[in-house]
């Protein structure tokens, strides 16, 4: 299993601009993505074992994460 951060403008290089503008320019979009990058910084310390954690927590902030992902992904291909 990879531990690599799932950055956004690294998952989405094609949007890397758009996240920009977006996360100045529309508040609900940047409240996505700092809850993603939180949850996203959170999956990562588990994974590497800087902050261990239960497999059901683990799961759920993994689901967390995705749909956040997919909300904010929702917003760039509009």
């Amino acid at each position: 299993m990879s531990h690599t951060p799932h950055e956004l403008a690294a998952d989405f290089p094609e949007y890397a601009e758009k996240i920009q503008a977006l996360k100045l320019s529309d508040a609900h979009f940047a409240k996505l993505h700092e809850a993603y990058h939180e949850v996203n910084r959170q999956v990562h310390r588990a994974e590497t074992d800087v902050e261990p954690t239960g497999d059901e927590e683990m799961e759920a902030m993994r689901r967390e994460r995705m749909r956040l992902k997919d909300e904010l992904f929702a917003i760039l291909t509009k």
